[in-house]
């Protein structure tokens, strides 16, 4: 059971990213996606969310309007495109799936500096 993280890096303010998860070990199609980030010295907060078939997504207020959440349940993977990117953005980013119990993945950066 295995959430894999690839995407982050280095990128200027109003660049774009797009992060990428991808699950192994057990049936991704059953379960929510969402996008979580923490930045140093702060709580881990929620991102955006997509439920099991696609389709209904939610986002927090700070990103509406510049990230997009989706997934390909047949390839077994999840996205997070982030555009318009700022220095309050700049985070670990970590993808969750949730069905009762919760599957981390080990996290990717994402530095938005000038």
């Amino acid at each position: 059971v295995q959430l894999v993280e690839s995407g982050g890096g280095l990128v200027q303010p109003g660049g774009s990213l797009r992060l990428s998860c991808a699950a192994s070990g057990f049936t991704f199609s059953n379960y929510v996606m969402s996008w979580y980030r923490q930045a140093p010295g702060k709580e881990r907060e929620l991102v955006a969310t997509i439920i099991s078939a696609g389709g209904s997504t939610n986002y927090a207020d700070s990103v509406k309007g510049r990230f997009t959440i989706s997934r390909d349940n047949a390839k077994k993977m999840g996205y997070l495109q982030m555009n318009n990117l700022k220095p309050e953005d700049t985070a670990v980013y970590y993808c969750n799936a949730r069905r009762g119990y919760n599957i981390w993945g080990q996290g990717t950066q994402v530095t938005v500096s000038s």
